[in-house]
């Protein structure tokens, strides 16, 4: 047994640190998007600029699944956003309004805010749907989950790109 302090413990302390490092780096290489245990698997993306390019899911989202999904209030989107809903009673004041969001934003810049708000504002109070890595205060049960499936982006993305006025 090696003595406290010797030459021999402080190697022996200093290759098990290098192991414990190896093996992190490892699992981080390994766990590159996606990375979701007990999960969906996350559909791979590619930012450039301020926009996703490409649906999530390589077709076209459905506008009144989309629709369904905003105006639904486990979703949360207007539970912060009011917009143009005639039959929705209780609509959000804390975000803006949807109104006319299809003539501010094309399909490829909605589907980033709605995966990664936070790219625009780093102190945003709108959830990041679809990331799953590098978030503060989410629930265990919820780690490594997207809020929203990718056909469920795609069908909000359909329905946010109508609403032009």
């Amino acid at each position: 047994m090696p003595r406290t302090g010797s030459t021999r413990s402080r190697w022996t302390a200093l290759v098990r640190s290098a192991i414990t490092l190896l093996g992190a780096a490892l699992a981080a290489v390994a766990c590159v998007r996606p990375c979701v245990a007990d999960g969906p698997v996350l559909q791979t993306y590619v930012v450039e600029g301020d926009a996703i390019p490409l649906s999530l899911t390589g077709n076209p989202g459905d506008p009144g699944r989309g629709r369904a999904l905003v105006l639904d209030r486990s979703s949360t989107c207007i539970l912060c956003h009011s917009g143009p809903f005639e039959e929705v009673r209780f609509q959000g004041d804390l975000a803006p309004s949807l109104a006319g969001t299809g003539s501010r934003w094309s399909m490829s810049q909605l589907r980033l805010r709605l995966v990664d708000a936070s790219r625009f504002n780093p102190q945003t109070i709108m959830p990041s749907y679809y990331r799953v890595d590098g978030l503060a205060s989410v629930g265990a049960n919820l780690r490594g989950k997207p809020i929203l499936a990718a056909e469920q982006i795609e069908d909000i993305v359909a329905f946010l790109a109508t609403l032009r006025e």
